[in-house]
């Protein structure tokens, strides 16, 4: 530990408790015009001048840093300044959307409003109905449900393909009748005791003829995002590759993969790790047909993630041609629509669900892409990939609120239908309201900064900003090829179908820094390649653009690259040399780096 008087020296002086051990300074990273001093903590209150002078250097650092910012698809032409008087209000969603609740300080109606604009844009049921209503129609439960996340899409997958899991596992809640009269018996002894309902979770048990009935195969593209990747693991559902590779023969063919797709990316026992990619970024549907089928015919439910502007090449998957390839394979092996069975006792006891699970992570896409369809932007030779609700087969769909619309912080619109939800593992007395969200208490705010954007945005202005971005998207390609030639170098310009982002060559360090440039690494004919993005967002303007050309002009910023991933697979390898798991203990594939936000 380090001395006492030495640590008080450190930062803001005395601590409220522990002192450091070493200077947090020369520990942390290095942030320019930003000292840790400036915002170091201590026990006493800080003075207003300090925080006066803190507060400059954010507001410094934080609109230098906004000024070139074009790497990432998060817009930064934000308007909210009306909205400062309601961070006095802690509104918190707890709880059920649709369900008003206990804790009446928050902002569920507003929450409501937002939910039906996204269900009208993605061609929902609407508005969403939770209980069977007096007039006895039968089509309600084909009503739309959501909720306003508190974190970004990642909270929309997490919690679209957890419902996937259970749902396709036969898992059901189920009311235990016993257990307030538990509750009263126990108070008998002088303690008071919970008087609320209780419900068991089961699980149906699959047919000893069916052992794969219950036991669901996930299924996502090279190009999909971590957080489905990561959710995987979190759910313990097993990626195609972990169950089968190993135990079957990959049924996939030397045909069966898209064009340029190289062995490489095959494990040792022949399967794909993940569903390979077009050059694009989009799913590759023959490959993704024919290991669907592989698992079908073995009777598992199918579990798939599409993705609607992927993260670095913003490519969308077809959905709706996946779809129509895949039902008659789900028909064939009676997944399409099943039987589930609570009670092998009771043969009447059962419940009708579908054997698979298609779920949409439209983080970017969703949000901006009806207005493209409304527009009629139709890159030569495309049909516009339908993704929503119109194509029956879809069961849930998030997208960012921060990204192409715009937020403060990270939040995101999660849709389904009544019919897809499970009941909720707890319908809480204390707030009034079905927990059936992912989160308990969920940010009310966000739900706010989303109906104020749209409230102020008619569709046309929508479709104009959407319009305005690919026209800017255009301009910036056909200058990058100019700077190419001026550089006389290949800077390797490319944009996928739809997409907002544009990539190309990394330019030097204090560039990538400059306009906080996303990267990644591939390699190209044997070749390693460093790539950069920018995404045109809203808030990058053609004066912005054109002082990035500007500086992409002169000498230096691209300098010759090297491969410097090479040393951490060396590392890899040396660390890993006496390693030698059998096929048992091998586990999903999982990326290092990259796919990111």
């Amino acid at each position: 530990m380090a001395n006492t008087n030495q640590a008080k020296k450190i930062g803001a002086g005395e601590y409220p408790g522990t002192p450091p051990t070493k200077d947090p300074a020369k520990v942390y990273p290095t942030v320019p015009g930003i000292e840790y001093d400036d915002f170091s903590l201590g026990s006493e209150k800080m003075s207003q001048e300090k925080r006066t002078e803190a507060f400059r250097k954010l507001d410094e650092y934080e609109n230098t840093q906004k000024s070139t910012f074009m790497g990432y698809q998060a817009n930064q032409k934000l308007e909210y300044q009306s909205l400062a008087r309601f961070l006095n209000y802690q509104m918190n969603n707890i709880g059920d959307p649709f369900v008003q609740g206990n804790f009446t300080l928050n902002s569920k109606f507003i929450e409501r409003a937002v939910l039906d604009y996204f269900a009208s844009l993605w061609n929902a049921k609407w508005p969403s109905e939770n209980t069977k209503p007096s007039s006895g129609e039968e089509d309600w439960k084909n009503s739309y449900w959501g909720y306003v996340t508190s974190m970004g899409s990642s909270e929309g997958n997490i919690f679209g393909l957890w419902n996937a899991r259970d749902y396709l596992a036969g898992r059901f809640l189920k009311a235990e009748p016993d257990s307030l009269n538990r509750a009263r018996l126990a108070s008998l002894e002088g303690r008071a005791y919970s008087a609320e309902p209780h419900y068991i979770y089961y699980k149906a048990i699959a047919a000893d003829d069916k052992p794969n009935e219950y036991s669901p195969i996930a299924f996502f593209s090279q190009d999909t995002h971590y957080s489905v990747i990561k959710v995987m693991r979190v759910l313990s559902v097993p990626t195609f590759n972990e169950a089968a590779s190993g135990k079957y023969e990959c049924p996939l063919g030397p045909h069966d993969y898209p064009l340029g797709f190289q062995k490489q990316y095959l494990d040792e026992n022949g399967w794909p790790y993940e569903v390979p990619s077009n050059d694009d970024g989009s799913i590759y549907i023959p490959a993704l047909v024919k290991l669907v089928r592989f698992f079908a015919e073995k009777g598992h439910p199918i579990m798939i993630n599409f993705n609607y502007g992927t993260t670095f090449k913003g490519a969308f998957d077809n959905v709706k041609e996946a779809a129509e390839q895949l039902v008659p394979i789900l028909e064939e092996y009676n997944l399409y629509e099943r039987k589930v069975y609570y009670d092998d006792k009771n043969p009447k006891k059962y419940d009708i669900r579908t054997g698979f699970w298609f779920h949409i992570d439209g983080a970017l896409g969703a949000a901006y892409m009806p207005f493209v369809e409304k527009l009629g932007i139709m890159p030569p030779d495309k049909e516009f990939p339908v993704f929503d609700f119109r194509i029956p087969e879809v069961h849930s769909i998030s997208t960012s609120g921060h990204k192409w619309l715009g937020a403060p912080w990270p939040c995101c619109v999660y849709m389904t239908k009544v019919k897809y939800q499970l009941l909720p593992p707890s319908d809480p007395n204390y707030i009034g309201s079905p927990d059936s969200t992912f989160a308990g208490s969920r940010n009310g705010f966000s739900s706010l900064l989303l109906w104020d954007y749209l409230s102020r945005n008619a569709v046309s202005d929508l479709e104009k900003k959407i319009k305005d971005s690919f026209e800017l998207l255009d301009y910036v390609k056909e200058q990058l090829l100019v700077v190419q030639e001026k550089q006389g170098q290949d800077l390797w310009v490319e944009a996928s179908p739809y997409s907002l982002t544009l990539r190309f060559k990394k330019p030097n360090e204090n560039l990538v820094y400059k306009y906080s440039l996303s990267g990644e690494r591939l390699y190209v004919g044997g070749e390693e390649r460093a790539y950069a993005h920018i995404f045109f967002m809203e808030s990058l303007t053609k004066e912005l653009a054109d002082k990035f050309l500007d500086d992409l002009s002169k000498p230096g910023a691209f300098p010759e690259q090297c491969e410097t991933s090479s040393a951490w697979f060396a590392k890899a390898e040396s660390e890993n040399a006496d390693f030698k798991p059998d096929t048992e203990q091998r586990g999903v594939f999982v990326p290092r780096t990259d796919r990111g936000f």
